[in-house]
């Protein structure tokens, strides 16, 4: 099981954010963030990657969720270390149901690398899922998307965003992702800033408001009232 950190800003909690952070980061990264958004009854899972060497960085070692060869759109891909990531967030949505959070009441995001991974755990899950979030990242594997998604989550509710200014991940490499998302039928929440490979306070209250758009989300600040 992943090592991971937790935040919620109430006594009891009935959903939950699993929030992964970008390459070379760690949990400690979207702490802030998750304070920031103001979620009364909803647990932050913020879990940290393994340290693995890293092909686009020369092999240095560094946290991250699987390596990366590059990042345009049509960049060879660590399918590998994708689906072993996937299985280690699926096992993170498990305890979460051991603690008694239905797996419908769990939102999977992240951040670059960690948006990747939530994405394609996301959209293969067996269950349904509350939603899903994608900064700045990409949809990996996309080509085996077609036969891989479950049905369970064919109207998961997606949200994707991404600076015009990114030097880091092409903003095309996630037009792309988000346009066989929406040609795929997947409810899709698209929006772009003016900034780099970053989060900005725009984007927060954009992704607050898409988070609270989402009804375990809204009924879990009631539950932190009445708990």
């Amino acid at each position: 099981m992943l090592e991971t950190l937790e935040r919620c800003i109430s006594d009891n909690a009935n959903a939950s954010i699993i929030w992964l952070h970008g390459l070379g980061a760690d949990g400690y990264d979207f702490e802030p963030i998750a304070d920031a958004l103001r979620l009364p009854g909803v647990r932050f899972i913020l879990p940290h990657a393994p340290y693995r060497p890293v092909s686009i960085n020369n092999g240095y070692e560094m946290r991250a969720w699987y390596d990366i060869y590059g990042l345009d759109a049509d960049s060879p891909q660590d399918e590998t270390g994708i689906r072993q990531n996937q299985r280690e967030i699926e096992a993170l949505i498990e305890a979460e149901k051991a603690r008694g959070i239905a797996a419908d009441r769990i939102v999977l995001a992240g951040f670059s690398q960690g948006g990747a991974i939530a994405l394609h755990t996301a959209l293969r899950h067996p269950e349904p899922l509350a939603g899903a979030l994608a900064l700045s990242s990409w949809l990996p594997i996309k080509a085996r998307l077609q036969d891989e998604a479950h049905a369970a989550n064919r109207q998961l509710p997606i949200f994707m965003a991404h600076g015009h200014m990114d030097t880091i991940v092409p903003l095309q490499t996630a037009k792309v992702s988000a346009q066989l998302l929406s040609a795929a039928g997947y409810p899709l929440t698209w929006l772009e800033y003016p900034m780099g490979h970053s989060v900005s306070d725009e984007e927060l209250v954009d992704i607050r408001r898409f988070l609270l758009s989402i009804p375990a989300i809204q009924d879990a600040r009631g539950f932190s009232k009445s708990a």
